[in-house]
This record gives structure tokens, sequence and C-alpha cells, in this order.
């Protein structure tokens, strides 16, 4: 079997997805450079960070997680181009898993009742096959044995792409898209919700506003990435 594995990777090499290079026999998805250098935020560790003010005045999240600092052109970059448009969603999963295991690692609680990923559009689904958040939330779930639900919020409205959006465009995109379908289910509840990228927090805005009403609920967020700067 290791003489197949060598010839085949010979015909098709395995680059890392998110530096470019060739990967060695043991490494998966990512090289062990990227794994150790890649810019972390380390958000779990600083409870007033730069991910949580962004949302000051406007929302009580109480955790807010993101693995990477997104950089432009760079690294975190390519691997968020891959996962969403080259069909690399069991990197987006692989990526769950290994950031829930750091924050495993550093002691931070992961004492969440249900982990919900942002949902997309059922004609956006359609299109594009999977929802790249929830396969991230499905590696969260996985390693943290928190039950993950896609029923529990539903996109009710089809928006346009957030990317080229100015920060009050990409608010007014957003609003009244989502609706919880089984209120009564998140009461009382600790929810995580969880995300590709954040960049102005305005989808994450408006997924909470969906769950605002409900009794006794909390909400925490994660992401892959935080672009601070844009994206």
């Amino acid at each position: 079997m290791t003489l197949i594995n060598d010839f085949m990777s010979l015909i098709y090499p395995r680059r890392c997805e998110a530096c470019g290079e060739l990967m060695l026999r043991h490494e998966k998805y990512i090289c062990s450079y990227c794994v150790i250098s890649l810019p972390k935020s380390n958000y779990h560790k600083r409870p007033d960070n730069e991910l949580y003010q962004t949302f000051w005045g406007r929302i009580p999240f109480m955790d807010a997680l993101s693995f990477f600092v997104f950089e432009k052109s760079g690294r975190v970059q390519r691997i968020l181009h891959n996962i969403k448009y080259q069909e690399q969603k069991e990197l987006a999963f692989h990526l769950g898993k290994i950031y829930t295991q750091e924050l495993l690692k550093d002691k931070f609680s992961l004492g969440y009742d249900m982990i919900v990923p942002i949902p997309l559009h059922k004609k956006k689904l359609k299109l594009r096959g999977y929802n790249q958040s929830e396969w991230f939330a499905m590696g969260i779930a996985e390693e943290s044995k928190v039950e993950m639900n896609t029923e529990i919020m539903v996109r009710v409205n089809e928006t346009s792409t957030q990317t080229k959006k100015k920060k009050y465009e990409r608010w007014e995109n957003v609003q009244g898209i989502f609706q919880v379908t089984k209120k009564e289910e998140v009461k009382g509840k600790h929810i995580l919700l969880v995300d590709d990228v954040i960049t102005t927090g305005a989808t994450l805005e408006a997924a909470w506003t969906s769950f605002k009403d409900i009794e006794d609920v909390k909400i925490s967020v994660a992401s892959i990435a935080f672009a601070a700067r844009g994206y």
C-alpha cells in the first residue's frame, strides 16, 4: 500500500492548501510548517479581543472566537478560497477539528448546548453543493461532542455577495434574512453560531437578531477567520 501511495503521489502530488508546497506523506491538507506558522488569533485567550470588540454596543455575545486572522493575499485567503470555490469542504471539516483540539488543549470551555452553522439560502446551497460554514461546524461538533443543528435557523431571503460591499451596504444586505424555526428548543440554551469568515459582523448580527427575543438564550460565535480590515 505504501508503494502504491508513493507512486500515486508522483502522478498526483499533494500540495498544502495554504502555501501550495508539496506535502510529506504524514501531512494532511496543510503542511506542518503552515500548521505552526499560520496567523492564529488566539482569541480564546483574550475574552475582550478584536472580534469581540467589533460587536461592542450592538450584540452581547458571550464568546467571540476565530481560528485565524485574515491576511490579504496570504495563506489564510488561499485556504478560504479553496474551501469556498474549489470544493474543498473536507478542508473546512479538518480545520474545525484541529481548531477544537487546540481549544481543548488550552482548557477552553466548550460548554455550548448547540452548534448552529450560518445557513446558505437553498438556491445558493443547490448551486454550490455544500455549506462551507456547516463543514467547519461539523469538525467542531465532532471533536467537542456538542450537538450540531442545521434546522433551528434558516435563511429565508437570498442576498447578493458581501465581498465588495461597504460596511453599511453589508448591514443593509442581510437585514431580516434569518429565521429561527423552533424557538422552544433553544430557550435557555447557549448557542455557538459558526461562520466561515467574519468581516463587519453584519451577517452574525442578522443571525443574532433572529434569536434575541427568545427567553434566556445566550449566543457565542466562531469562524475560520476574522478579516478585521476587509475581505
